[in-house]
């Protein structure tokens, strides 16, 4: 009886610690007080007897410790256009996924709606620099690190989280005690869908130019301060409040050199999307613990036990094979068919190498072929002609073999049961070049035919690119001088960008010295053709960051975002 009686003290003081609420603001020293704003989530502001006289200062409200603390602690910022606090299922799923990972959680209530002659956010900034100091007070009572805490916001709650990461350094209200005294400094931010970031929006509207413009920035209420924190930005594609937002904001993270993620979601809304790749970024830059030792990819995709046949064939006829120089060796392609197909879609795949070298059984390859086969997918491994020609770019041999090599699979897809309008293409590195200029430019003409199967179309369906190089024009050779980030760092002159282009995926590292922003400026341009595509980038990763990755990172998990990206498109 009395072990039973301690358990269930036990349970009532979990339930206790639960519900404990502690109010932001001693009583009568809340700046900037407006008779119509109310600090309440709308679930408990949508009772029947809600009397918003009871909820007039902003609160923290304290979750249940973790069983097994990590000694992070997360604020959870709730979004709903400054008017009202509405994320209230996202607010239980970010606590309850957050404790399991052993992350002290705090559910952070600010005042809404809008205060009346202010600026629309002001109120909720003043709010939430109190609160980040009164986090940081309490780490010590609570079994965190003061210096592990990060935010995990939603909308108009993410443009205050961007506040709270860019802005610390910039009193939002004037001194009222000693907690004031104490950092208000975030130390990372997991950032869904932040509205009103850029300057047209930022008035607290959707971005009524939905981000585009050479005029169109970023608000200028973001300071980018010497304490701005490591970011996961997500953003759906056609948010109307615009992913601009997050991919200037990226951007400029990257010009100071703070290691951040962008994830981009192909033909989504507002919304928060990709939980679990703001888990692994966390994972990733050890705010969960210790990363835990890389693994090499090779290690992992061992076995051909997913594949029934393999034929290999030359792609070009005899004596026919465009610009030949005896140094650069024949191209083939590979045939690996699966052993229960599932899809009659076909992957085409191939490395890097900087047009000096390519292996269709490397490490960028053989991996995600092995992973497709298991998916029930026809794969067609590719080597392409190497090292760079003599007297012509250095894309230009292989350039004209992956238009052969699409013909050429579009040509007997038919007689293996599969859809010769279901290719799609994926390289890596220079093969990511290379990718770029197949999905980009299927209609410029990178040889004359040869025969019959050059009447055949080279268009693809998507293009996977994985960590491209040479795609601005600050890096057109090596690595990008200035990181890509410079508004004149714009796309490589090869890419047409024609009327074929195609959907993309592209995975870029965000260390990688062939800049990330290859992949984001691709995306850019997409989006502004109204062609869906897919971005994410990974903290503190370089180039080929798949070699070998830490378990439960976004390095390790990367080939299921092609699985979705390709379920996305009804392709597997």
């Amino acid at each position: 009886m009395k072990k039973a009686a301690t358990f269930l003290l036990f349970l009532l003081s979990l339930t206790l610690w639960a519900q404990e609420r502690v109010p932001v603001w001693p009583k009568g020293k809340m700046p900037d007080p407006q008779g119509h704003q109310i600090a309440a989530m709308t679930d408990e502001a949508g009772r029947e007897g809600f009397n918003p006289d009871k909820y007039r200062i902003p609160y923290l409200e304290w979750f249940e410790k973790p069983a097994n603390p990590n000694g992070a602690c997360m604020i959870l910022i709730s979004g709903g256009s400054y008017m009202n606090c509405c994320d209230v299922g996202l607010i239980d799923m970010w606590h309850k996924e957050l404790t399991k990972l052993g992350i002290q959680c705090v559910n952070f209530v600010y005042r809404t709606p809008r205060p009346v002659g202010l600026p629309i956010y002001q109120s909720a900034w003043e709010d939430g620099q109190r609160a980040v100091r009164l986090v940081r007070q309490d780490a010590a009572k609570r079994g965190f690190d003061p210096e592990k805490i990060g935010v995990i916001s939603m909308s108009a709650g993410s443009h205050l989280a961007l506040l709270l990461a860019t802005s610390s350094q910039t009193p939002a209200y004037v001194r009222i005690d000693k907690v004031d005294d104490i950092p208000c400094h975030i130390n990372w931010a997991i950032v869904n869908a932040p509205a009103y970031v850029t300057t047209d929006g930022e008035t607290g509207t959707p971005a009524f130019r939905e981000g585009y413009g050479t005029d169109v920035t970023i608000s200028d209420v973001f300071k980018f301060d010497e304490k701005t924190c490591p970011m996961s930005l997500h953003h759906g594609e056609i948010d109307p409040y615009t992913p601009a937002g997050s991919t200037l904001v990226y951007r400029q993270l990257r010009k100071m050199g703070i290691p951040a993620e962008v994830h981009l979601y192909p033909d989504k809304g507002h919304g928060a999307f990709g939980f679990e790749r703001g888990v692994e970024f966390m994972t990733q830059m050890g705010f969960l613990g210790p990363v835990q030792p890389e693994v090499s990819i090779d290690s992992r995709f061992t076995s051909d036990d997913a594949r029934a046949r393999y034929i290999k064939e030359d792609i070009w006829p005899e004596g026919k094979m465009p610009d030949a120089q005896e140094a650069l060796g024949i191209p083939y392609i590979e045939w690996h068919f699966p052993k229960e197909l599932k899809t009659t879609a076909i992957q085409i795949i191939y490395s890097g190498g900087a047009y000096v070298r390519n292996d269709p059984g490397s490490f960028e390859v053989t991996p995600a072929r092995r992973y497709l086969n298991d998916l029930g997918m026809t794969v067609v491994t590719m080597r392409y002609r190497t090292p760079r020609p003599e007297g012509l770019s250095k894309h230009t041999t292989a350039w004209q073999d992956l238009q052969r090599a699409v013909r050429v699979v579009r040509s007997e897809a038919a007689q293996y049961g599969l859809d010769p309008d279901r290719i799609g293409i994926m390289g890596s590195s220079a093969g990511g070049h290379l990718t770029l200029m197949g999905v980009t430019s299927a209609r410029h003409k990178s040889y004359l035919p040869v025969d019959a199967i050059d009447r055949l179309s080279c268009k693809v369906q998507w293009g996977v690119g994985i960590y491209p190089a040479y795609a601005l024009t600050d890096g057109l050779d090596g690595h990008n001088a200035h990181g890509g980030n410079e508004d004149d760092d714009i796309l490589a002159p090869e890419f047409s960008f024609d009327l074929d282009t195609a959907p993309m995926l592209m995975i870029h590292g965000d260390a990688d010295g062939y800049a990330s922003m290859a992949s984001v400026k691709v995306w850019e341009k997409l989006r502004a053709m109204g062609i869906s595509a897919e971005v994410h980038t990974l903290a503190l990763r370089e180039h080929c960051f798949q070699r070998t990755a830490s378990p439960g990172t976004g390095s390790y998990t990367w080939l299921d975002r092609i699985q979705e990206f390709l379920k996305g498109r009804g392709l597997l």
